[in-house]
């Protein structure tokens, strides 16, 4: 998928796809509207000899979400509750596998 960019702190920039960027935004900003902190985790392959980079997430730390393509891509409700419940564990978020859409129900 098209590659977005999340920036902390000004200093740390990394490669993430547009979709799980998106997913990522929404549980990330949710935290912080409700003032929380937490630690937030990722390996970043395009990054020759970066294994995985470590973040403190807080309400006065700057982050920018910025997104290669135009359209705001779905969000799929039971990723985000998976990467919120990520969130709130002591280990704190990491990039959680999608886990199926639920089936909708009539």
């Amino acid at each position: 998928g098209a590659m977005g960019t999340l920036t902390y702190d000004t200093r740390v920039t990394t490669s993430i796809d547009d979709r799980i960027l998106a997913h990522l935004q929404a549980v990330i900003w949710a935290k912080l509207r409700r003032g929380e902190s937490f630690p937030f985790t990722w390996s970043d392959p395009t990054r020759a000899g970066l294994g995985r980079t470590s973040v403190w997430l807080s309400p006065n730390v700057s982050l920018a979400f910025e997104y290669f393509g135009g359209r705001q891509p779905r969000l799929n409700p039971a990723w985000v509750e998976a990467l919120t419940k990520a969130a709130n564990s002591p280990a704190g978020l990491t990039i959680v596998p999608e886990p199926d859409e639920p089936t909708p129900t009539r």
